[in-house]
């Protein structure tokens, strides 16, 4: 996963923090990652494995269908250097069964090791969620380049709003489910930095969630920016939701089209958004604006956690790779009420949701469209797949409004 040399620098980066809280602390840590490899240290028990062993009998999540008694024993005395285990890993899909008709991931990584020192419960994992893409022998691949986009602004009577989003991670910082204060405080401050250089259309100003005026947080609710506490059972036993909201916050361009979360789910989100049904111009300042974080984040010596084969490192392994969710609010009242929906979206790779988000039901036919995949594809492929299957979708309704009839079109084959 992360290359030697990676790991050297994320030791420097804590050493760096932790020598700003005393000398004792930094040798103790010194003293600690003498005993640290990157295959995970030993986890002391009182029990063995077979009697630690979950009871996954009711569960429907992807961590209980690959986490077998063998596996558990083989992994549950492990730690990443870090100190994350497996049962900190695997806590939400244990204490969240999932529901018989919506499969969930099941298990979050609390750093960048994780992925490697719990890869025999992970790998099959991730295949099972995006798509059968195999992290043992396939490589994720990276493209930003907007101009390659095509047929990308929508019918304006159709398409209400376009949104493009994803995560970044700062290597050598524990991701949400582990960080430490120090670290959360660390992640805020190394993006506020990085972003105080953003410039021109991207310039804007960061809004701390313990320091903002009630009149800053009611106007950040109505332009639908401010994110709550987490109060989803699947965040909150993954521990995302420790010491709110310290260390939170919220950043936006000027023109409130460009907008980056620090410290929600992951270390940030970055979204470009705006009304209207120009998908290419969204992707095109996305693109645009994660280049320049990127590089004012490099410049600060640090980095974002990429890899080969799985992309960029996000808190959940359904994130991975590109991070990236391509959306619209588009209108389709007559096909919503079509029984083939289901069936055109699975086969465009789309999925649907409310205005509302997850779980949240469609009002006036209106849903929030978005791209199924995540990894193995790159962003300019996901972004397309979008863009396409909504003009499908459109043109769908448009027949359907003259009283025509619409066709399945056949599924969409990446890979296997």
């Amino acid at each position: 996963m992360a290359s030697s040399f990676s790991r050297i620098l994320s030791s420097k980066r804590k050493i760096q923090i932790l020598s700003l809280v005393g000398g004792s602390v930094t040798a103790g840590y010194l003293l600690h990652r003498d005993h640290v490899s990157a295959g995970g240290v030993p986890v002391r028990r009182s029990y063995p494995a077979s009697a630690e062993y979950p009871d996954l009998r009711k569960h429907n999540n992807c961590m209980a269908s690959h986490l077998t008694p063998a596996i558990y024993a083989k992994l549950c005395d492990k730690a990443t250097p870090n100190g994350y285990t497996l049962d900190q890993a695997i806590q939400t899909g244990v204490d969240n069964p999932g529901h018989p008709f919506i499969k969930t991931v099941g298990m979050v990584a609390g750093d960048e090791e994780s992925y490697e020192v719990f890869a025999d419960l992970l790998n099959p994992v991730i295949k099972e969620r995006h798509n059968g893409y195999d992290p043992c022998t396939m490589k994720h691949p990276t493209d930003l380049d907007s101009s390659k986009i095509h047929s990308g602004n929508f019918d304006p009577n159709y398409v209400l709003s376009s949104r493009v989003r994803t995560g970044r991670s700062i290597r050598g910082l524990s991701l949400p489910p582990a960080c430490t204060r120090a670290e959360r405080r660390e992640v805020e401050r190394v993006v506020v930095e990085a972003l105080a250089g953003l410039k021109d259309d991207l310039a804007g100003r960061y809004f701390s969630l313990t320091q903002m005026t009630d009149e800053e947080q009611q106007q950040l609710i109505d332009d639908h920016f401010l994110f709550d506490k987490p109060v989803s059972p699947l965040l909150t036993c993954a521990g995302m939701a420790r010491d709110w909201p310290d260390a939170r916050g919220i950043w936006h361009n000027n023109d409130k089209t460009f907008l980056i979360w620090i410290n929600e789910e992951d270390h940030t989100r970055v979204i470009s958004m705006e009304k209207g049904g120009n998908m290419k111009r969204v992707f095109e300042r996305f693109c645009k604006g994660l280049k320049e974080v990127e590089r004012l984040i490099q410049e600060r010596g640090w980095e974002f956690m990429w890899s080969e084969k799985l992309g960029y490192i996000l808190t959940c392994p359904s994130n991975l790779g590109t991070g990236l969710r391509a959306g619209v609010h588009v209108k389709l009242p007559r096909l919503s009420k079509d029984p083939r929906l289901n069936t055109i979206l699975n086969n465009l790779r789309l999925q649907k949701r409310g205005t509302g988000g997850v779980d949240t039901a469609a009002v006036g036919g209106v849903f929030d469209i978005s791209n199924l995949d995540r990894l193995g594809l790159s962003e300019v492929q996901l972004v397309q797949t979008v863009v396409d299957g909504v003009n499908y979708l459109i043109e769908c309704e448009k027949r359907l409004e003259k009283g025509q009839d619409i066709k399945v079109p056949p599924p969409l084959k990446y890979f296997k």
